[in-house]
């Protein structure tokens, strides 16, 4: 190994916080100030470890007594051999070492998309967030129009459109190193833009080929929508940890998907979201065939058999019972 040597102060998600230099060796480390590196951390000793060779000429890092110890592979050690990739806690301190002849990897490309940064995804996410709560609101409303109603709500979408953007673009601040707060609008303007395309083209397409699955499942794409928004939400802060974050997302999205069905059979005895087409649209938009009126009188008609049935068979049960309960009383 090389000199000069490097020390890495590191953060608890591996990125460097800190690199101090040392020309030579031995490299002293802890809290007081005749080391060479100085430890900010109160559960550090004021002389914790230092770092050498051994006899076959390995670079150690040896511990000098400390009351927290030495740790690595995540046991306590009182010396640690040190490849470029070691990691070590002193104390809440966590670093590792390499030389200067230590091998970099290739430069990586660029995914970081900065085009997309700025105010124009922030401008597009804002009006998205806006047009998707006003046209919410306005599918929803029965009652007569009033302006403002559609202010509130949108002030309020916005309001919150804001905040869920603020958090993660702290977090791309701490973990990512940019904050990216516009393209964090973008994502979610643009996921609740989706969602709302899906509500409509699932409503329509139910109510035109009689297909109530679309609807009475739809929540589950809604909530594959808002997975997928997280996804990128991460992906913004760390490019390139894609794969793990495609795995969370689908993680979540499965167990997510799990819940709402489990839900949905404890409080109606059935997995999907409703009983029935919420949506009514134009007759012009129907594209099924009609029923006539013997097929549905002919539905009907097997409905009441079949509930007569039920109720005939619920009284019986009921009369058992009854009978039972009295040859017991008799009996005692």
């Amino acid at each position: 190994m090389m000199a000069p040597y490097f020390v890495e102060i590191l953060a608890r998600n591996g990125d460097v916080l800190h690199r101090h230099k040392a020309d030579a060796l031995p490299i002293r480390l802890g809290r007081s100030y005749d080391n060479d590196i100085i430890l900010d951390d109160a559960h550090s000793a004021a002389a914790h470890a230092i770092v050498d060779l051994d006899e076959q000429g390995k670079l150690v890092l040896r511990d000098l007594g400390s009351k927290n110890g030495t740790y690595a592979r995540g046991k306590r050690q009182t010396e640690v051999v040190l490849g470029g990739d070691t990691v070590v806690r002193l104390g809440h301190t966590r670093l590792r070492i390499r030389a200067a002849d230590f091998p970099v990897p290739a430069e990586i490309a660029d995914t970081t998309m900065h085009g997309w940064e700025g105010a124009t995804p922030a401008t597009i996410g804002l009006v998205l967030i806006a047009v998707f709560s006003c046209l919410e609101t306005w599918l929803s409303d029965v009652e007569p129009f009033a302006l403002i109603r559609y202010l509130l709500v949108l002030a309020s979408s916005l309001a919150a459109g804001l905040l869920w953007s603020g958090v993660w673009a702290l977090s791309n601040r701490l973990f990512g190193s940019h904050a990216r707060m516009g393209r964090h609008l973008f994502i979610l303007g643009s996921g609740l833009a989706v969602v709302g395309v899906w509500r409509a083209a699932s409503s329509t397409m139910a109510y035109a080929w009689s297909a109530e699955g679309f609807t009475r499942y739809g929540n589950l794409v809604s909530l594959a929508i808002v997975c997928g928004m997280l996804f990128f939400h991460l992906k913004t802060i760390k490019p390139h940890l894609t794969k793990q974050f495609a795995t969370t997302a689908t993680i979540m999205m499965l167990v997510g998907a799990g819940l709402m069905l489990m839900a949905n059979l404890q409080g109606t005895g059935r997995l999907s979201d409703e009983l029935y087409m919420s949506v009514l649209l134009p007759p012009e938009v129907k594209r099924s065939p009609d029923r006539s009126v013997d097929q549905f009188m002919g539905n009907a008609a097997k409905l009441k058999s079949d509930t007569d049935a039920a109720r005939a068979r619920g009284v019986k049960d009921g009369a058992d019972d009854a009978a039972d309960d009295d040859d017991d009383g008799s009996a005692e």
